[in-house]
């Protein structure tokens, strides 16, 4: 007993007296922080310090404040954003034909263009001082997602002047003289814009930029000027082959020191009007046989005065930090607005087709190795409508949270393409067929062009989440970086020491819960909320605690190699984008009002999250290069096992029943799957098919009786079996009108597009 306390005293002296704990603890700590320390490029430093730390910041600390959560409100659109979608977005949905825009045209039908133009689809984030629309995020990316669910080329179009170019760079950073003369033209769409940043030699490593300005003197307008002699070359640039004006990203060097002592000045934007004399847009590229225009542009000494800079002169240097700032803006509107819409139709379309189409003498919804894929369908439909929602939320709030938005355009992007490739192997030869009653096949082939732009998905999954999730998100170590980076030794150690007590209390808090809920099956943690979805909340706060405390070790193990090691920070990286997706998900169940009807889905969802997290950490435990460390952290995460499982059989079977009928459920994540008088899509076929198949399910139960007491013949072609019912009374002359009128409506809605031989 003596000796337990005489250790008491000795750590509360090592911890309590300043000088001791300056000699023994501080300096030998500090010492081996700045050896570990993983080095920041320049541009990884502006990246850290563009945009904000929102609601990730909560769940990588280790103890999230769900109150918070549920503090944001519910992401609403205005009365005049409403209209626009009931309207404009209507009207524009009425002029697509996406199987002649992709094969035929191979761009937007004229007409197209010009409503687009007309009624400032082209001018969502446009201030309305200037001629724009100044929509929400959400109401953006719901635009973006309804127009989606019709055509992808026609979506891409609106939504690129809509997310990273010159309006967007404009908006947030041009000067007045740039704001007037470019946006209200930009808003008209008198002026088609494109933003050139990606290159042959530069694609996730958008950093490393080899095009060039170097400040010089031109005679420009008949008088010498101080300008930018530029040379590019960009590829894979979206609208580039209509576009007017052109945003460009280069490195600006003054190698004359015109403007200072600085040499490499760094990476700037500028605005160039395509007819500029030098500019080139070249030949068109083809992505993946979709209709939007994307090509390239080029030039050689081409000379622009220096207040073509966007921001003018004095944001010289300063396009990385824009371009990150508005890059998170646009990877958590656009390509998740594409995904989602992906999801909307696979499941519209899915639980109607699976309705309707039979085999083996029932719906092969009642199958349930097709039940399992469909559940897949409907969960991630839910989920990806929930971070919809919420990231854009954040946005909207105006944060620019880049972990965030990081996580959306990854994770979205690849539910996306999991919903579409469960959906192909059901409706199969119904997918494969291209032609105008094609609903999935286009969106499929277009699918890796999300998975691709904006950041490649295997660099942002292994690189950006958890790399700038780490030091952004931790309430320590950024501080405790800038502390190392300090030049007065004295004031370092002093800074550093005050944060060093914190981070060892923060990581043993983080250790104690996550070794505490782990006993007891998160039961000490606490919930916002009671009911069914309680305890997802706590098994959240476990798992947040858990991703902390290994943050910890990682960093303090493997310092700066941690980001060498992309195996293991992917895996941590996909901890807290579980628990953000996971989040999301909660939160639309409380903003839907807690309906019991979307419970299903909610349990599907949350396990799988639960599960996937669980799993990458896990994972990461397993490859630790530490044996050591990584015996500690499964004593601390799972001292009894892992017992975070998939979702259950019984769960997808749940789900999938409650889909296969119309209902709140259903509509609500497929609403944005528009109607519309006249709508000939095979969206539309297929959804009335299912309507009246299912108007008629008593009728047909009342046949499959009929058979089975031999009344009637099985096995019949359904027109006769109709026929046979008649004759025998089993059904009335109207009940056999109802039957034979869903009958052609089901046919309608399995057939598929053929075409004259070739």
């Amino acid at each position: 007993m003596s000796i337990v306390i005489l250790l008491v005293i000795a750590i509360i002296v090592l911890f309590g007296v300043r000088n001791i704990r300056m000699q023994f603890i501080t300096r030998p700590v500090f010492s081996f922080f700045k050896k570990v320390l993983p080095p920041l490029s320049s541009t990884e430093k502006e990246a850290m310090e563009a945009g904000d730390v929102w609601w990730e910041g909560e769940l990588f600390r280790g103890k999230p404040n769900w109150n918070t959560l549920h503090g944001y409100g519910k992401p609403t659109l205005s009365a005049e954003e409403q209209d626009f979608i009931d309207n404009q977005v209507q009207t524009a949905l009425t002029m697509i034909d996406d199987f002649d825009i992709v094969h035929n045209r191979k761009d937007l039908p004229p007409e197209l263009w010009q409503y687009f133009k007309e009624q400032g689809f082209f001018a969502l984030i446009i201030p309305k001082k200037y001629g724009g629309r100044e929509f929400s995020a959400y109401a953006n990316s719901t635009i973006v997602a309804k127009i989606a669910t019709r055509s992808v080329s026609a979506a891409v179009t609106v939504m690129v002047p809509n997310s990273l170019g010159p309006g967007e760079l404009l908006t947030h950073y041009g000067t007045q003289e740039q704001k007037e003369r470019w946006l209200p033209t930009l808003a008209v769409g008198k002026d088609i814009p494109c933003f050139a940043l990606t290159g042959p030699e530069a694609g996730s490593d958008a950093g490393a930029i080899p095009d060039v300005g170097i400040v010089c003197h031109r005679e420009f307008d008949g008088e010498e000027t101080l300008g930018l002699s530029l040379t590019w070359n960009k590829r894979y640039i979206t609208l580039a082959p209509v576009a007017t004006v052109l945003g460009l990203a280069f490195q600006m060097r003054d190698p004359d020191g015109l403007l200072g002592d600085v040499k490499n000045i760094g990476i700037t934007c500028a605005l160039i009007p395509t007819d500029h004399k030098g500019v080139e847009i070249g030949r068109r590229h083809n992505p993946l046989m979709m209709a939007f225009m994307n090509g390239t542009t080029s030039g050689e000494d081409v000379f622009i005065p220096l207040d073509w800079i966007i921001g003018g002169p004095q944001f010289a240097g300063k396009g990385w930090r824009m371009l990150v700032e508005c890059l998170s803006a646009g990877r958590g509107i656009s390509l998740p607005a594409l995904a989602t819409a992906s999801g909307h139709v696979a499941t519209k379309t899915t639980t109607a087709y699976s309705y309707v189409r039979q085999q083996f003498g029932m719906p092969i919804g009642n199958f349930e190795g097709v039940q399992e894929a469909m559940a897949r369908i409907i969960a991630n439909t839910y989920q990806l409508e929930a971070a919809r929602r919420l990231t854009t939320q954040g946005i909207d709030l105006k944060v620019k949270p880049s972990v965030v938005t990081a996580i959306a355009k990854y994770h979205m992007t690849e539910l996306g393409r999991d919903v579409l490739e469960d959906a192909m192997d059901i409706q199969s030869g119904k997918g494969i067929q291209l032609g105008p009653k094609n609903y999935l096949g286009h969106a499929y082939m277009a699918t890796p062009i999300s998975i691709t732009v904006e950041g490649a998905n295997i660099l942002t999954r292994s690189l950006m989440i958890f790399g700038q999730g780490a030091t952004r998100c931790h309430p320590y170590v950024l501080a405790e970086m800038e502390a190392a980076a300090m030049e007065d030794e004295t004031s370092a150690l002093d800074r550093f020491d005050s944060l060093l007590l914190g981070h060892i209390g923060y990581a043993m808090g983080n250790a104690l819960r996550s070794f505490g809920y782990a006993l007891t099956g998160s039961r000490l943690g606490s919930a916002p909320v009671s009911g069914p979805t309680q305890q997802y909340y706590r098994d959240m706060t476990r798992i947040s605690s858990s991703l902390a405390i290994m943050t910890d070790l990682s960093m303090l193990i493997m310092g700066g190699d941690l980001k060498r090691k992309e195996m293991i920070s992917a895996r941590m990286g996909d901890v807290l984008s579980q628990l953000y997706l996971a989040s999301a998900t909660l939160k639309l169940f409380e903003d839907n009002g807690r309906q019991q009807d979307d419970l299903p889905a909610v349990h599907y969802v949350m396990t799988e999250r639960l599960h996937l997290a669980a799993k990458a950490l896990n994972d990461a435990i397993r490859n630790f290069p530490s044996k050591v460390a990584a015996i500690l952290l499964r004593v601390l995460i799972f001292p009894l096992g892992n017992h975070f499982n998939a979702p259950s059989d019984k769960f997808a079977v749940d789900l999938v029943t409650g889909m296969l009928k119309p209902g709140p459920a259903r509509d609500r994540i497929t609403f944005l799957c528009s109607d519309f008088e006249g709508d000939e899509s095979g969206v539309a076929e297929v959804e009335q098919a299912f309507l009246a198949k299912y108007a008629a399910k008593d009728l047909y139960k009342k046949l499959k009786k009929a058979q089975r007491s031999g009344h009637l013949k099985s096995k019949l072609p359904m027109i006769e079996l109709f026929e046979q019912a008649l004759e025998k009374d089993i059904i009335t002359q109207a009940e056999h009108k109802q039957l034979v009128e869903a009958d052609v409506l089901r046919l309608a809605a399995i057939n598929v597009d053929d075409f004259e031989a070739i």
